[in-house]
């Protein structure tokens, strides 16, 4: 009988194909021969033929501009952009003419310069042409940029020490880069609407606007809410809500960071700081699971406001309204700030952070197996959930998350309100499905099973576990931020930092693995949960901590198989995809 045929190896995966080569055209820009695309993408991703400021952008040449924004239609009104520029010349048999040298001979827009003759391109909307060459700092061009200036500054109030965008200012900027000393202008200005009330989180100052149209195309193209357009004629036009005090959407205050002049303002930040005052921090949006990349501009650890960091993989350069004030509550009067102990039928105490920690070492070394339970938040950094994790595993602990849900929408709100799920799952502190070992966990502190619960950054009075049945414990540890009934029922508690406080990484829906920077200090005794769970671990385990939150991350990525190979410095300001 013969022996079984040996199983045959499959055959290698065909290797994917490889892309189509990126089909070029030459161009000078100033002078610089350049390879361009022949398209590029617009505002919607889609490929459309490469523009004159694309290709100057590729050069490393700024043509300035208002109305052009990458990520919104071509609108081609504002002028700024205006070039000189030349194209080969074709004689009447349709070939190129040639110099004597037998270089094609270039037919410049403006030639020779004369003051008063100077016609260009706006560089936004037209499409290059093989062999073009662009003079963004000819004389022409220079005499053009002046023009329009000085026709931009007409009527524009001269109040730049009283408005909120001086040193964030376009208009300011390019009157001093290109502009004129002098105007001709000497009749009086057209005044129109100041402080207009133009929704809930909006003033518009119509004086100040140059009409750019950035916040009626964002309005309608990007946030599906055709609620803006432009009123009157002439001198006269100006931007206006279809609804008088209407303008409502969860995205309005884009138009503020959209608008390259004062003329559209925050009510929540209008007044409140000089932007050249204010600290940036790279972080990141906690209020939902799309992650979006944010700015935080703080000063004397106040924070004053948030504001989108550009990151296509994630928000691009938009965020929620909702997310953007969802700051107030980091400098609250009622944070959690001192290390507080309940004896035995005693009052609290305000204790050190190490007599904190050494109780609760000993609250875990002597707890049996498992007659302890975990419930962390969701909003917790994944190196928090790690080191809990390394605590939950020696104790032998029940382990569980509270799921926040709420509404998505169309553009960046998603409908897991939590910043971290992904973080949980992925670092095995809860199951696929949150909330799963909550009742588990309530019916073993009824039964006397559970004589030990560990919380971070949950109310757990909210989700069935009241306080008479946290009274059952022997020891209820709790840390958070802010001050609720959980944190009221612990024998030993623990003050937080929030997210602006620390370092540390999130993974968000999509399964983008993205850091964040401290730009505050937390309040009092407040630590990084990071900071002390490391020194409690290593009372507890034995552990030897690290040294940073670098070599934190990268002995969490060693233990964790989802962020095998990454390293906290190859995550970079725009985060790495993971996979889940």
């Amino acid at each position: 009988m013969s022996a079984p045929a040996a199983p045959s190896t499959p055959p290698a995966p065909a290797p994917a194909p490889a892309a189509p080569p990126v089909e070029t055209m030459t161009v000078k820009v100033n002078g610089k021969t350049v390879q361009v695309p022949k398209t590029m993408p617009d505002w919607q991703g889609k490929p459309a033929p490469t523009t004159m400021l694309q290709a100057a952008r590729i050069a490393g040449v700024d043509i300035p501009h208002y109305c052009y924004h990458d990520k919104l239609p071509v609108a081609g009104n504002c002028r700024m952009c205006l070039v000189e520029f030349g194209t080969p010349m074709i004689g009447p048999d349709r070939k190129p003419v040639l110099n004597e040298d037998g270089t094609p001979k270039i037919a410049r827009s403006v030639l020779p310069y004369e003051p008063g003759t100077a016609r260009g391109a706006i560089a936004c909307a037209t499409p290059i042409s093989p062999g073009m060459e662009i003079y963004a700092d000819s004389k022409a061009t220079q005499q053009m940029r002046e023009s329009v200036l000085e026709s931009l500054l007409i009527n524009h109030p001269l109040d730049c020490t009283i408005c909120d965008q001086a040193g964030e200012c376009k208009l300011q900027e390019y009157s001093v880069q290109h502009g004129k000393a002098g105007s001709q202008f000497v009749e009086a200005k057209v005044h129109k609407p100041k402080a207009v009330d133009l929704g809930p989180r909006i003033v518009l100052d119509d004086e100040r606007c140059i009409l750019c149209t950035r916040c009626i195309r964002f309005t309608r193209d990007i946030a599906g809410d055709d609620a803006l357009g432009i009123v009157n004629r002439g001198s006269y036009n100006t931007i206006g809500a279809f609804e008088p005090g209407r303008f409502d959407n969860n995205y309005t205050l884009n138009t503020v960071d959209l608008c390259p002049v004062g003329a559209l303002t925050s009510k929540d930040f209008r007044f409140k700081m000089r932007v050249w005052f204010l600290k940036e921090t790279k972080s990141l949006c906690t209020s939902c699971g799309t992650g979006c990349n944010i700015t935080i501009g703080s000063r004397e650890g106040v924070i004053h406001r948030y504001e989108p960091r550009d990151n296509d993989a994630v928000n691009g350069p938009w965020m929620c309204d909702s997310g953007r004030l969802n700051y107030r509550w980091i400098g609250r009067a009622d944070r959690l700030k001192e290390v507080l102990r309940t004896s035995s039928g005693g009052p609290r105490e305000r204790i050190t952070w190490n007599a904190a920690l050494e109780t609760a070492a000993d609250i875990l070394r002597r707890a049996p197996q498992g007659g302890v339970a975990f419930v962390v938040s969701a909003r917790q950094t994944n190196e928090e959930l790690f080191l809990l994790k390394k605590l939950a595993t020696h104790t032998g602990a029940l382990t569980d998350s509270v799921p926040r849900e709420g509404d998505p929408d169309r553009l960046l709100v998603s409908a897991d309100r939590n910043p971290n799920s992904n973080g949980v799952r992925l670092t095995g502190m809860a199951f696929t499905e949150f909330g799963f070992n909550l009742l588990k966990i309530a019916d073993g502190i009824a039964l006397g099973r559970i004589r030990t619960l560990v919380v971070f950054g949950e109310d757990l009075t909210r989700e069935g576990l009241g306080p008479e049945l946290l009274a059952k414990l022997d020891a209820l540890i709790v840390s958070d931020i802010l001050p609720n009934a959980t944190t009221a029922a612990a024998t030993l508690l623990l003050p937080g930092a929030a997210h602006a406080e620390k370092r540390g990484t999130f993974v968000n829906v999509k399964g983008r693995l993205q850091r964040f920077q401290k730009a505050v200090e937390p309040p009092g005794d407040a630590r990084p949960e990071s900071e002390f769970l490391q020194e409690l671990v290593q009372a507890v385990t034995g552990e030897e901590p690290a040294r940073s939150i670098e070599g934190l991350f990268n002995r969490m990525a060693a233990g964790v198989p989802a962020f095998a190979g990454v390293e906290w410095a190859r995550i970079g300001d725009a985060g790495v995809t993971v996979q889940l």
